[in-house]
């Protein structure tokens, strides 16, 4: 979900009146480039690489990576090659549904199919015999991870169960997105601002019926943390939160931290992460990255995998 809430009211001015865009064939949706898990997905996609897991790779650790509104499996590209050579636990890419392919496809989904994506793999892996599954979300799919738990997907997990949430939106920083179900169908789509070489990976034009798909979510998650709820026995959960994050306001984990404690009643873990960037995690085609940037990485990433085992 990068830098999505440009001035909507400006955008009515210049958007093509509910029509569909022109997207160059460069660009992600644009018929040519799509995500590299749907041509290759024994690359990426653990239920498919290792559908029949032997007694040894079952009790691996999984994590099972999961990416925000409008991106692809490119957002956790970078973990993916941190990881690379490593023998101790498995990685799943999951594309979510509707994203990495059309532009089309993408306007026709709905934020039930990507958390439909997300659903798939796990139960998938758990029919496989996989016994220590587990969940890196960013931005979008954080409050997708939520909702099942508030659902109750976790409920009769036979094993232990680690979520791991980088920079959850739940509020959005810039509130022209609360405006969507008004003038959404008058603009028909919202252009990114995209940094060099991000259009190849994340959406750069956003259909409105994706956006309200999206306010419908955060407005669903947003009343379920209000009402307050708790996780499973079996399941934790860590909030990492950009404190100067562009896309997803701060308070999203404040919203978190209040209205969902673990089974024992007490706080869930959350971090605070110096940095102003959103999906601080992603640092690729991010411009001016500096080392503390690259160190909010190393160290969350190497956080997630200490805490699996």
């Amino acid at each position: 979900m990068k830098k999505l809430f440009a001035a909507c009211i400006m955008l009515v001015v210049f958007s093509g009146c509910g029509k569909d865009p022109a997207v160059p064939a460069d660009y992600l949706g644009g018929g040519v480039l799509k995500d590299s898990s749907i041509y290759f997905p024994q690359n990426y996609v653990l239920s498919v690489s290792k559908p029949n897991p032997t007694a040894a790779e079952a009790l691996k650790p999984v994590i099972i990576t999961c990416h925000g509104y409008s991106a692809s499996t490119y957002e956790w590209s970078e973990f993916r090659a941190w990881s690379a050579g490593q023998t101790d636990y498995l990685i799943s890419n999951v594309l979510l549904a509707g994203h990495g392919t059309t532009y089309d496809e993408f306007k026709n989904s709905t934020w039930h199919h990507w958390q439909a994506s997300i659903k798939a793999e796990y139960n998938k892996l758990k029919a496989a015999g996989y016994k220590n599954i587990n969940f890196a979300a960013s931005s979008t799919s954080c409050p997708l991870l939520l909702d099942m738990v508030h659902e109750g997907f976790f409920n009769t997990a036979s094993s232990k169960v680690r979520i791991f949430l980088i920079d959850p939106v739940i509020i959005p920083s810039n509130k022209s997105l609360s405006l969507v179900g008004i003038v959404g169908p008058v603009l028909g789509y919202v252009e990114s601002k995209d940094e060099a070489g991000e259009q190849k990976f994340y959406y750069h034009y956003r259909p409105q019926e994706t956006l309200q798909q999206l306010q419908s979510l955060l407005n669903v998650v947003r009343t379920e943390l209000q009402s307050g709820f708790s996780l499973p026995q079996n399941v934790y959960m860590k909030v990492y939160k950009s404190k100067k994050d562009p896309t997803a306001d701060p308070v999203s984990a404040v919203l978190i931290y209040n209205g969902l404690k673990t089974a024992a009643g007490t706080p869930i873990d959350l971090e605070m992460i110096n940095s102003s960037l959103h999906v601080f995690t992603r640092l690729n085609l991010v411009p001016n990255v500096t080392a503390a940037d690259r160190a909010n990485q190393l160290y969350t990433f190497n956080d997630i995998v200490m805490r699996i085992f």
